[in-house]
This record gives C-alpha cells, structure tokens and sequence, in this order.
C-alpha cells in the first residue's frame, strides 16, 4: 500500500509521513528474509558463477548444490544462506520447507592493494579482491496468497 505525502489537502512534515509509512509497512505480511556476508576474501568473479547456480531454486535444493560444490565460494555462500533461513524461521516465522532463494548477488567490496616487487627496482600493484554476497529468500506460499488477494 503506498501512502501519500499529501493529506486533506495539505502536505504532512516529513516525519509523520515517514512514521505512517513504517507503520503501513509494519502491517503488511512479511514473506522474506536477508542474509549479507562482508568483507568476504575471494574475487567477486569467481563467487558469481556459484551464487548464479542457486537462483531461483528452493532452499533444500541450493543447499545441496552448495553442499557438494568444491569451490570456496560454494562455503562462503552455503553459511550466508544458511543464514538467511535462520532469519525467516526465527525472526519471521517462516516455514524452512516453503523457502526459496528469491535473490542472490555478489557485490564488490574494497581491494586491498599489495606492492609487487619486479625487476630493475620496479614494483607492480596486486589488488587483492573482496566481495559481499547477499542472500534474500521468500516464502513461495504466502507471495501465492499475497498475489491472489490483489
């Protein structure tokens, strides 16, 4: 439900309006959860090609491909979607089984940059890359339910 800023003709101060909006916000049903792990040490290039495997699919199933999958990012992804479940069972009471990986990205986080000593007192820079991997998953029967009420 989006809520106006403007009321019987006149425009509310910024911060009623934001309290009503948290309040209408706080109302509605809460089908997702996040989880975000950062500052994780591995190329942002080689998590993608992991985290890209899981979308989309239900949480038992991305658990398993993470589970058997020999790459580092498969362990760094597997504790943040672990995570997130978490979340949605503890802090929303979501059902674990109905649970599906809506979103799942990999955002570059800062390099850290190393000198590299060369030839002929030269030096080259390696930039050591850091990445954050975000984890969102929905309850795929209460979204049903959501979309069949509007």
């Amino acid at each position: 439900m989006a809520v106006s800023r403007i009321q019987d003709g006149k425009k509310l101060k910024r911060s009623v309006f934001h309290r009503i909006r948290k309040e209408a916000e706080a109302a509605q049903p809460k089908i997702e959860a996040k989880a975000t792990a950062k500052y994780l040490r591995i190329s942002p290039k080689k998590a993608r090609s992991v985290v890209n495997a899981i979308r989309g699919k239900n949480v038992d199933e991305a658990l398993q491909v993470l589970m058997f999958s020999p790459k580092k990012a498969a362990r760094l992804t597997y504790k943040v979607l672990v995570s997130a479940i978490a979340n949605a069972e503890n802090n929303f009471g979501l059902n674990a089984d109905d649970l599906y990986v809506a979103e799942v990205y990999v955002n570059d986080g800062p390099r850290m940059k190393r000198l590299w000593p060369r030839g002929r007192g030269r030096a080259d820079i390696l930039q050591k890359r850091l990445a954050h991997i975000t984890v969102v998953v929905r309850d795929r029967e209460k979204e049903k339910e959501l979309k069949s009420q509007k």
